[in-house]
């Protein structure tokens, strides 16, 4: 299979290349002062897992999410716009960490804001 017919779970190093995704994703978070407030009170080692299952899923892995939906997870959390581009970038700042490709972090960024209205202001 060509690197063009690869899945995204495959261009990013399937489920090893993902979980270290989620963990810099992870500290990028706790050290983001408009955000880290958020993760105070996480367990870091549920939320990466998390992370990863959500990523290795929606990405076209084998892997099955177990958390909650989008919805579920984020309602009454009153997540404005400012935290979620600072989430974006927190990624963002994670793919360029692991080398991710423009084309991956393009894929991803349209993944996130797809996700966007199920986040933002519930």
């Amino acid at each position: 299979m060509s690197t063009e017919d690869a899945s995204l779970y495959e261009r990013l190093g399937k489920r090893p290349g993902i979980e270290q995704i989620a963990a810099d994703i992870w500290d990028n978070h706790i050290s983001n002062p408009l955000i880290n407030n958020r993760y105070a009170a996480s367990d870091p080692v549920e939320v990466k897992r998390l992370v990863t299952e959500l990523c290795c899923a929606g990405f076209g892995g084998p892997e099955e999410y177990t958390g909650k939906d989008m919805i579920s997870a984020h309602k009454g959390m009153n997540i404005n716009e400012t935290e979620f581009v600072a989430v974006c970038d927190d990624v963002l700042k994670a793919l360029d960490t692991n080398n991710v490709g423009q084309r991956e972090k393009d894929e991803i960024l349209c993944i996130l804001y797809s996700m966007k209205p199920e986040v933002v202001h519930l």
